[in-house]
């Protein structure tokens, strides 16, 4: 599954679109407790992240994607899916010109960073990589 942190309903949309179209399973998470979920019941293979959503939050999610580990709660199982550690690739995209908020992406852990028009060029190639089918 692809988990997308979108600043807006019109890269949510779109994003979600390409996604049911290629038939990948994609999923939006808004928030930390979002993400956590996912991580928690889906095979999260990866994540894209909109850097014009607040900065602090999309660069927690970047971190937290790179750094994923089990969590220790309750009497529960952890999910298999999060047994150990484990590294889930993100693609993070913002505009070109917010050159700061591209290299936050990278120094973050961020696999690949790219400016909105790249993104959207290749948003098939994008979703398909990161589902591990290109």
């Amino acid at each position: 599954m692809i988990a997308y942190l979108a600043s807006d309903l019109l890269w949510a949309s779109k994003i979600k679109g390409v996604a049911d179209v290629l038939g990948l399973p994609c999923r939006p998470v808004r928030t930390m407790d979002m993400l956590e979920a996912r991580l928690g019941d889906s095979d999260v293979r990866g994540l894209v992240v909109d850097l014009e959503a607040p900065e602090e939050l999309a660069l927690a999610m970047i971190r937290r994607a790179k750094h994923s580990h089990a969590p220790i709660t309750g009497e529960r199982e952890p999910h298999p899916n999060l047994l150990g550690p484990r590294s889930i690739r993100v693609v993070a995209f913002g505009p070109h010109v917010a050159r700061e908020r591209l290299q936050a992406a990278r120094d973050a852990g961020a696999d690949d960073v790219m400016p909105r028009g790249a993104f959207a060029a290749h948003l098939e190639d994008v979703l398909l990589r990161l589902a591990g089918r290109g």
